[in-house]
């Protein structure tokens, strides 16, 4: 073996390592770049759950208002939709919704290395009779706190939350009625109540409880004399008839 073959042959192996490592960097860094900026980028919806109660609150709204509410929230494709009638449904052109109402958000995210800014537009849209109050219904969601920047942060939820808004809204306009409420009727008529005493009667009751026991005790005691006076009076006219009786008999002996 000539002399310095084995330390060349060394050095060829770690340049192949050192070339291969570097040959991963140059490949797999660009790629985790490009997945890290396309996920940054994408609009995502609101949850299930919350698409659902969504459209259960949209449901009473339209029920009680005779006007169909929804969303639309895109990021150049359609990413979520959905109204009173369900999610997915859309109000617009639909035979149940001759007058409809909804919330049109659109939302785009640049990747972070581009220069350009997150930005999103929100919109009203509605059937035509709706088209002179679309300025002002668009104002209210902003004095909600629904505006561009809300939507950037978080479109999901902020587009449920318009959407529901926009009942409240359209009754502030003076667009629709809040809902009639109606007095529910008791299941029986409530029986009457007694008739009042008199406050001669409930103030003096104890005065004359009091007075009307002193009563039966004078009453009483009169019973109880005018049965003493008469059995006296008895003995004593007994007593006379006997006295009678013997000066007749003393007057007849003498004789």
């Amino acid at each position: 073996m000539a002399p310095g073959a084995q330390p060349r042959r060394s050095d060829e192996r770690g340049g192949l390592v050192w070339g291969a490592i570097a040959l991963a960097v140059i490949v797999v860094i660009p790629v985790v770049v490009a997945l890290t900026d396309s996920e940054s980028t994408v609009v995502s919806p609101s949850a299930t759950i919350e698409r659902n109660d969504t459209v259960a609150l949209l449901h009473d709204a339209a029920e009680q208002q005779g006007i169909c509410y929804g969303w639309k929230l895109q990021q150049g494709d359609v990413v979520s939709v959905g109204s009173n009638l369900g999610a997915g449904i859309s109000v617009v052109d639909h035979p149940r919704c001759p007058r409809w109402l909804r919330v049109a958000a659109t939302v785009v995210y640049t990747p972070e290395s581009s220069e350009a800014e997150d930005y999103a537009t929100v919109a009203v849209e509605g059937s035509s009779e709706f088209f002179p109050e679309l300025p002002g219904l668009v104002a209210g969601l902003s004095r909600f706190g629904l505006d561009e920047a809300t939507f950037v942060e978080e479109p999901g939820w902020a587009a449920m939350r318009a959407a529901v808004s926009l009942p409240l809204l359209v009754v502030e306009s003076g667009v629709a009625s809040p809902e009639p409420t109606i007095p529910s009727e008791p299941a029986e008529a409530p029986s009457p109540l007694p008739a009042a005493g008199s406050d001669l009667w409930r103030d003096r009751s104890g005065w004359l409880i009091g007075a009307t026991g002193m009563f039966l005790i004078a009453v009483l005691l009169v019973v109880v004399g005018l049965v003493q006076w008469r059995r006296r009076r008895g003995e004593a006219a007994v007593a006379n008839g006997r006295g009678a009786g013997a000066a007749s008999v003393r007057t007849v002996e003498r004789a």
